[in-house]
C-alpha cells in the first residue's frame, strides 16, 4: 500500500507513524467535583486515537502526571487506561538498533517494553519526565518510573548529571526508515542554560551513515523568555536535529515552524491536553499531531481532541464602553450579558462526543483603570452555578500596566509566556524562592547562613511545599552538615601538616641555637597556630551539634580550636594537637602546650620532641600537602536539590555512538554494533 508524505507517493511499510502529544497533567483537579475527570477523558482520547490511526508508537512530551506524587486513584486509572489501550496482539514492526543498556540505564528492566517476552505491547509509549512529574526523593524516582517498571511506558531522556549531558538515542527502524529519537527531562532552566553555555550538553550520533537517520529531539523546558536564563534558546540546538518536539508551553502550536535561529530543524509544540489555567494561551483549541516519516521527509496532521472541556476568554476594557464609573448597576449588568453570551457560544459549539463535558469554563479579563470598582468574583459568579465549570472565579480584574524605560520589560515583569501555567506569585512577578532568598539575607535579621546556602534551602523548601518532598529539607541540612565538617576536618589536618613542618624546619637548624632558643621558637609556633585558628572559628558551637555518625567524633569542636595557651611552658603531652590544646586540657588528653614552665626538665622535653618528631615523619610519608580551600568555594549555583542527594553514579558503557565533532580523538566508542532483527510479528 503506498501514501503520500510530502506530496510524494511512498510505500507505508516504509513510514513510522507517531502520535504526538505533551503535558497530559493526568489528575489535574481531581478532587474538584465538576472537573475531575477532565483529564482522564482526554488521555483516554489520545491513547483511542493511536489505535485508530494504528501508530507505531505514541510519543510524550512530559508532565503525563500534574502532580509529583500522584494519588492511587490517578496511578490505578491510568495504569488501567495504558493497559487496555496499549496492550494488545497487534503487531510491533520497529526493530530496536541502539544500546537498551545506555537508553534504559535508570531503569529496572533495560529493555523497551515491547521486546519483553512477558507482554504483548501493541502500540509502545515514549516518554520523557516534565517538571511536574520530575525524578525526586530516595532513589530520584518519578512516578512515571513507576508505569516503566509496570511495563507499559518506556522512560528515555533521564540525565544523571546535570553539569554534563550526553544524551544517547534511542534508535528505531521500519523498514527503509531510520529514527534517532532524543529526550531530555525537565530540570531547573538556569542550571541546563548554564550547562549549554558551558558547551557541556552534547548530542551523540551513529557512527554509520549519520545523516540516514532522521532525528527527533523532545525537550521539557521554557520556550519562551521569561528572563535573560529561564528560557532554552533554540539556537543552542544542534544543527542535524531535523524536528524538535517542545514540551511545558501550553499554548497550542503544533504547526511545524522553522527554527528562528536560522538553523535546518522544525519545532512543533503541540500544548496541553487539557486546561491548568484559565490564560490566553490555553483557550485555544486542544490538539495532538500524527507524524508521518519515510527516509527524512516528514509530515504532521492535526488532530483535535473533542473531548476537552471548553474553554473561552474575552477581554473588556471598562474605560472603552459608555459605562460611567459610578454606574456599578449598569457595569454588573454589563458583564453579566457577557458571560450569557459566552455560554450560548458554548452551547452552539459542541463538539458532539458523547463523552466531552457540558459546562464549559468562562474567564472575562476586566481592565477596570478609571475609577471602577470591583465586583466580587465570587458573589458574581452565584448566578451561574450549574451552567459553567468556574462559577467563583469568572472575572479577573486588573489594572493597566506603565512601563519606564529604567524599568524591565514587559516579559521580565510578567514571566508568562506563551501558554505557560500562570500562578498568582508569577502574574504579580515574585517566585517562593525569591521570597525566601529576600528574607534570609535582609538586613532585619540576625544575619546570613554560615552552613547552609540561601539558595539550597529555598530549593529544598520549594519541593517541600510544592513537591509533597517531607526529607527534601532534612537531607539539605544532613548533606550541607557533612560538606562543611568534612572540610573542616581537611582545613585541621592542613595545619596540622603546617605546624609539622615548621617544627621541623626548626630543628634542622638546631646547631644555630641553643636548647632554650629551640624550645621557645617551638613555643611560639605553636601559639600562633592556636591564636590563628580561633580566628578562624565561625557559628559558635554548631558543630558540635551535629554529631551524624560515629566516624565523624574526631570532628575539631571549638572548644578545641580556641585555645589560646597562655602558659610559658610545655607540659606533658602526647600527640601535636595535644600541644596546641590551650587552656586547661588539650584535644588528645595531653596537657596544654603551652601551660608549663620553661625549667621544665630534660626528659619531658625529650618526650615532646621524639612525639613531633614522630608525627611529622608520619606526615612526610603519609599524607600530602594541600591547599587551604575557603568555604566560599562552594558556588550557590550548584543548587542540591532532592536530585541532588542522591549517588551520581554513571555507568560506563563501551557503547555505539559518536559525537557529532569531527575530532573523535578523545572519543571511547566504537563502531555501531550490528542490528539485532527482532522484531515483533
Amino acid at each position: 500500500m503506498a501514501t503520500e508524505v510530502d506530496g510524494e507517493s511512498v510505500d507505508e511499510s516504509n513510514v513510522l507513524k507517531i502520535l504526538l502529544a505533551t503535558d497530559c497533567h493526568i489528575g489535574y483537579a481531581e478532587k474538584d467535583p465538576i472537573r475531575q475527570n477532565d483529564s482522564f477523558v482526554s488521555f483516554e482520547e489520545i491513547l483511542q486515537l493511536a489505535q485508530k490511526e494504528k501508530v507505531d508508537m505514541i510519543l510524550l512530551g512530559g508532565d503525563l502526571f500534574h502532580e509529583n506524587k500522584p494519588s492511587r486513584h490517578t496511578i490505578h486509572r491510568t495504569l488501567s487506561l495504558l493497559r487496555k489501550y496499549c496492550l494488545g496482539d497487534k503487531d510491533c514492526l520497529l526493530e530496536f538498533m541502539s544500546d537498551a543498556e545506555v537508553n534504559f540505564a535508570h531503569c529496572d528492566f533495560k529493555h523497551a517494553n515491547y521486546l519483553d517476552p512477558n507482554l504483548n505491547v501493541a502500540y509502545p509509549l515514549f516518554s520523557v519526565h516534565g517538571n511536574h512529574d520530575d525524578p525526586t526523593g530516595e532513589g530520584s524516582l518519578s512516578a512515571i518510573d513507576i508505569l516503566s517498571a509496570a511495563g507499559v511506558l518506556n522512560h528515555f531522556g533521564k540525565a544523571e548529571n546535570c553539569d554534563k549531558i550526553d544524551m544517547t538515542p534511542v534508535l528505531l527502524k521500519k523498514g527503509d526508515t531510520k529514527l534517532a529519537l532524543y529526550g531530555l527531562g525537565s530540570m531547573r532552566d538556569e542550571r541546563l542554560y548554564k550547562t549549554f553555555c558551558l558547551k557541556n550538553v552534547h548530542m551523540l550520533r551513529p557512527r554509520e551513515e549519520p545523516d540516514s537517520w532522521f532525528n527527533i529531539f523532545v525537550i521539557h523546558q521554557n520556550r519562551a523568555k521569561h528572563g535573560p536564563k529561564n528560557h532554552i534558546p533554540e539556537s543552542f540546538l544542534d544543527e542535524f536535529l531535523d524536528l524538535v518536539v517542545w514540551g511545558h508551553e501550553h499554548e497550542c502550536l503544533i504547526t511545524p515552524v522553522a527554527s528562528e535561529s536560522g538553523k535546518n530543524f522544525f519545532v512543533t509544540q503541540p500544548g496541553s491536553s487539557i486546561a491548568t489555567s484559565l490564560s490566553e494561551g490555553e483557550s485555544e483549541q486542544k490538539k495532538v499531531g500524527l507524524l508521518e516519516i519515510s527516509g527524512k521527509q516528514f509530515r504532521i496532521k492535526e488532530i483535535e481532541l473533542k473531548t476537552v472541556r471548553q474553554f473561552y476568554i474575552e477581554h473588556v476594557v471598562l474605560s472603552d464602553t459608555s459605562l460611567n464609573s459610578h454606574e456599578d448597576e449598569k457595569v454588573y449588568n454589563y458583564l453579566t450579558e457577557k458571560i450569557e453570551q459566552l455560554i450560548t457560544r458554548a452551547g452552539n459549539n459542541r463538539s458532539g462526543h458523547e463523552k466531552q463535558p457540558e459546562l464549559p469554563l468562562i474567564r472575562i479579563k476586566v481592565e477596570y483603570s478609571g475609577g471602577y470598582e470591583i465586583i466580587n468574583p465570587h458573589r458574581f459568579g452565584q448566578q451561574f452555578v450549574g451552567r459553567v465549570a468556574n462559577s467563583k472565579d469568572l472575572l479577573l480584574f486588573y489594572k493597566k500596566k506603565t512601563y519606564s524605560a529604567t524599568s524591565r520589560t514587559k516579559d521580565e515583569t510578567d514571566g508568562v509566556g506563551r501558554g505557560q501555567e500562570m500562578t498568582y506569585s508569577q502574574a504579580s512577578g515574585i517566585k517562593m524562592e525569591d521570597l525566601i532568598n529576600e528574607y534570609l539575607t535582609s538586613d532585619s535579621n540576625i544575619g546570613n547562613l554560615s552552613i547552609l546556602s540561601e539558595r539550597k534551602l529555598s530549593k529544598a523548601l520549594n519541593e517541600f511545599v510544592l513537591k509533597d518532598e517531607k526529607d527534601a529539607i532534612p537531607e539539605l541540612v544532613k548533606y550541607q552538615l557533612r560538606k562543611t565538617q568534612t572540610e573542616l576536618k581537611r582545613r585541621n589536618l592542613v595545619e596540622e601538616e603546617k605546624i609539622d613542618a615548621e617544627i621541623s624546619v626548626i630543628k634542622e637548624n638546631e646547631e644555630n641555637m641553643d636548647e632554650e632558643q629551640e624550645n621557645e621558637e617551638i613555643e611560639k609556633v605553636l601559639r600562633e597556630s592556636s591564636m590563628n585558628k580561633t580566628n578562624r572559628v565561625s557559628n559558635k558551637d554548631a558543630f558540635d551539634e551535629f554529631d551524624l555518625d560515629e566516624e565523624d567524633d574526631d570532628i575539631p569542636s571549638t572548644k578545641t580550636t580556641r585555645g589560646r595557651g597562655r602558659g610559658r611552658g610545655r607540659g606533658k603531652t602526647t600527640s601535636t594537637r595535644g600541644t596546641r590544646g590551650g587552656r586547661g586540657r588539650g584535644s588528645r588528653g595531653g596537657r596544654g602546650g603551652a601551660k608549663g614552665s620553661r625549667k621544665a626538665d630534660k626528659e619531658e622535653l625529650d618526650i615532646t620532641q621524639k612525639t613531633i618528631q614522630s608525627s611529622f615523619m608520619s606526615t612526610a610519608t603519609g599524607r600530602s600537602k594541600k591547599n587551604v580551600v575557603d568555604l566560599s568555594m562552594y558556588d550557590d549555583d550548584d543548587i542540591p536539590s532532592t536530585k541532588s542527594f542522591r549517588s551520581q553514579r554513571s555507568k560506563k558503557v563501551d557503547y555505539t555512538y559518536l559525537d557529532d565533532d569531527e575530532d573523535d580523538q578523545e572519543n571511547p566508542f566504537d563502531q555501531i554494533n550490528q542490528p539485532s532483527k527482532r522484531a515483533r510479528r
